[in-house]
């Protein structure tokens, strides 16, 4: 027993230094200062857009998992994200480091669960333990950033229509869209950050100089929802053919309040058939026990009393 915890405490350490170690070395080459002087010493025709990528993951000989270089390019364009940043983005993570950690933690968790199971259970048994954890541990990342992507995109898809009415209200005003976009993400920084920080993003790209029709169609690209496609289509039909901005945008506000109460009401419905397996797997037996139970022994004693009395 004391030899097992000495072996989960050393695996323990190991994984703590090698993961202070790669995030210290990542938030040093991360910082604002670095990734302003590796857009201006890029070479004009990468800074457009710069696929993510790991150049160099290299273990140094010393004693330790240490890191020895990680070179990074940082992406400007959501066109030529990975796939692991895209979806990252989805779920929320911009911060330049998500990717490397993300990749991170897909190969130290099999390798943490696979050497812990291993170490605890012994050689026959650990090996067979062990594969089972590190494919589970595998799966544990997308599994977490899937679940992540979908309740964002549920937050983007009930919040879209409040941010319309703002919009709609800012344009009436006379604010230009790009000026009621960027007033509509203030707003709905506390009742839908997630939306909010979409249209923050808007409104960056932009003032950087993007095309406005196509810096929604990244929005949309970002979020994957169907909503915020239908709205950029909307959008792009309205800059072409110079109708009223915000009469399109009452119009589809309106479907989409219909459209969010309708998913409300789907819900609703679907929340009696939900119920039948707790009720039958946690409640019925409860109720059965307190119900038939005294009764139940009331007719055992009897049988009893009437065997003994023979």
């Amino acid at each position: 027993m004391p030899e097992m915890a000495v072996t989960i405490a050393i695996v323990f350490v190991t994984t703590a230094i090698f993961a202070g170690s790669l995030a210290a070395l990542v938030l040093h080459r991360q910082t604002d200062a670095r990734r302003r002087l590796d857009r201006i010493m890029a070479p004009p025709k990468d800074r457009p857009a710069v696929a993510v990528a790991l150049k160099q993951v290299a273990l140094t000989d010393t004693v330790g998992p240490t890191l020895s270089r990680v070179s990074k390019v940082l992406p400007t364009s959501t066109k030529e994200m990975s796939r692991i940043r895209r979806r990252l983005s989805r779920a929320g993570f911009t911060s330049p480091s998500a990717a490397v950690v993300y990749a991170a933690l897909e190969v130290v968790l099999p390798v943490v669960a696979g050497a812990s199971a291993f170490a605890v259970f012994g050689s026959p048994r650990g090996i067979m333990v062990g594969s089972l954890l590190a494919i589970a541990a595998y799966l544990v990342p997308g599994l977490v950033v899937g679940r992540i992507v979908t309740r964002r995109q549920s937050q983007i898809r009930n919040g879209l229509p409040d941010a319309l009415d703002l919009i709609i209200v800012c344009v009436e005003a006379g604010l230009s869209l790009d000026q009621a976009v960027l007033k509509a993400s203030e707003e709905l920084a506390l009742s839908h950050p997630a939306l909010a920080d979409e249209l923050q993003q808007v409104t960056n790209e932009v003032r950087a100089g993007q095309p406005r029709m196509e810096a929604f169609r990244n929005f949309a690209d970002r979020t994957k929802v169907d909503d915020v496609r239908a709205l950029v289509a909307m959008l792009i039909q309205t800059d072409r053919f110079g109708t009223s901005i915000a009469q399109a945008l009452r119009t589809h506000a309106e479907t989409g309040r219909t459209v969010r109460r309708q998913r409300a009401e789907e819900r609703a419905a679907k929340l009696g058939v939900k119920l039948v397996f707790p009720l039958v797997f946690c409640l019925f037996p409860a109720m059965y026990v307190v119900t038939l139970g005294p009764g139940a022994i009331r007719i055992i004693r009897v049988l009893i009393q009437g065997l003994a009395g023979q």
